[in-house]
């Protein structure tokens, strides 16, 4: 059995890596048109807002969504740092240590 987990999870981790490497191959070679390039520039900025704004809501089947107040506890510095830095590591570090922080005082 412990052959057969290892063979799966070497097979995922093929189709992940081959996933994200074919595209580039294929585009390395092909001349992308402009509005196509600034139509993708967007799609990182959508990704980023979907995670956080999931991260900040609590979904129960049947009701609307409810705050996760520590998620926005902690978010509020790390919104700060990255205005202020504009640096994602800054961002990241921030809101890891503040929901530390949070967790440490009881509030998490």
């Amino acid at each position: 059995m412990s052959t057969y987990i290892f063979v799966t999870i070497l097979l995922c981790g093929l189709v992940t890596w081959l996933s994200r490497i074919v595209p580039f191959a294929i585009i390395k070679n092909l001349s992308v048109p402009q509005w196509l390039i600034s139509f993708l520039s967007f799609v990182p900025i959508a990704i980023m807002t979907a995670i956080f704004v999931e991260s900040l809501l609590t979904y129960h089947a049947g009701h609307w969504p409810e705050f996760n107040l520590p998620n926005i506890y902690a978010s509020i510095p790390a919104i700060l740092a990255g205005v202020l830095t504009k640096s994602l590591l800054a961002v990241v570090i921030t809101g890891i240590v503040a929901m530390a922080v949070l967790r440490l005082v009881g509030w998490a």
